[in-house]
C-alpha cells in the first residue's frame, strides 16, 4: 500500500481521533479511507444522476405523462447503472 501524509488542523484532527477512538475505525488512516470510499460512492451517484438528467432534457416533451411509472423506470435503469 502507498502513503500518503496529510497534514491536519488541530480541531480537524482531534475529530479524526474522536472517531477512531469512539467507533469501528482500526487507525486514523483507516477513518480517512473510509470517507474517500464514500466520496467516490456519492460522486459515482452524482455522474449517474447528471446522465439521467441528461437524457431526460434531450427526450424533449412528453406527453400522456405517469409519474408512478417514470419514477420506477428511472429507479430501476439507475440500479442497473450502480
Amino acid at each position: 500500500m502507498t502513503t500518503i501524509n496529510i497534514s491536519l488542523p488541530g480541531p480537524v484532527c482531534d475529530w479524526v481521533n474522536s472517531q477512531v477512538a469512539n467507533s469501528q475505525y482500526k487507525s486514523n488512516s483507516d477513518y480517512v479511507l473510509n470517507l474517500i470510499r464514500q466520496d467516490q460512492q456519492r460522486l459515482k451517484k452524482i455522474k449517474v444522476m447528471q446522465a439521467l438528467i441528461d437524457e431526460g432534457l434531450a427526450s424533449g416533451i412528453v406527453e400522456n405523462f405517469d409519474p408512478k411509472t417514470f419514477k420506477q423506470r428511472m429507479l430501476e435503469k439507475a440500479r442497473a447503472q450502480l
